[in-house]
């Protein structure tokens, strides 16, 4: 059955949560397509969705990389596929549950039926909804969010966020093969471009759940492309010209 929403979800290593987050999306009332976007864990991720494709030959897809090439490159690959195949609006979403997939809908209706071009789930647009971080974490995210929104000038509260709808003419608009960064900086980059290129952006509160099964992939070098890439990227944007909304 054809679904006018794909969310793509990159995957390395997460056997204990991929067929559990699967489930949960196809659960939902909304009908949603998933792509999953591997980078040939060793730990038998791809087989666990090869595996899933058979119960769900029309919905789950999947997209194999040859290695680790990094979460921006990821999604890049997802959108592209994404466009290609004609989807409306594109999601964001991590594999781990830190992300509820009950809230899904509600970025879908920010961007379906308000108008909105881009809707970010948002763990601070309403204080700090985080849960099971160390306090030290919790205050880096918080804060970052704050610088970055300090020198770049985007009106949003929670500019790191990973769980976001786009619609489609968003990622045919900004340019993707001129995103830079392939870390955490790639989604402060997507924001911000997709800001210059005039699309309206909106926040849905959410909760953001630390993660029970698995690893974390985040570590300092990924804060330290952030810090430094905001920087490069507010001076980059001074002498770039973007395309437009149309």
């Amino acid at each position: 059955m054809k679904s006018d929403s794909i969310i793509i979800i990159p995957t390395y290593n997460e056997k204990e949560n991929i067929e559990n987050i699967i489930r949960a999306v196809f659960g939902l009332e909304k009908f949603f397509h998933i792509l999953i976007i591997e980078d040939n864990s060793p730990d038998g991720t791809a087989d666990i969705v090869r595996r899933m494709q058979q119960e769900f030959p029309d919905r789950l897809f999947m997209v194999e990389r040859k290695g680790k090439l990094g979460l921006g490159t990821a999604y890049i690959a997802g959108f592209k596929w994404a466009v290609e195949h004609q989807y409306d609006y594109v999601f964001e979403m991590d594999a781990d549950f830190s992300h509820a997939p009950a809230d899904l809908p509600r970025l879908y209706d920010k961007c379906a039926n308000e108008g909105y071009d881009v809707a970010i789930g948002s763990r601070y647009v309403s204080g700090v909804n985080v849960v099971n971080w160390p306090m030290g974490r919790v205050l880096m995210s918080y804060f970052a969010s704050k610088y970055v929104r300090f020198v770049t000038g985007l009106p949003i509260h929670d500019t790191t966020a990973g769980f976001k709808c786009y619609r489609r003419q968003v990622l045919e608009t900004i340019e993707l093969d001129k995103i830079r960064f392939k870390g955490y900086a790639f989604q402060i980059e997507m924001k911000f471009t997709a800001y210059q290129c005039g699309f309206k952006i909106a926040e849905v509160p959410v909760i953001f759940v630390n993660r029970e099964l698995g690893t974390s992939k985040m570590n300092s070098s990924i804060f330290g492309e952030a810090f430094f890439g905001v920087m490069q990227l507010k001076w980059s944007s001074w002498f770039r010209k973007y395309p437009q909304k149309a």
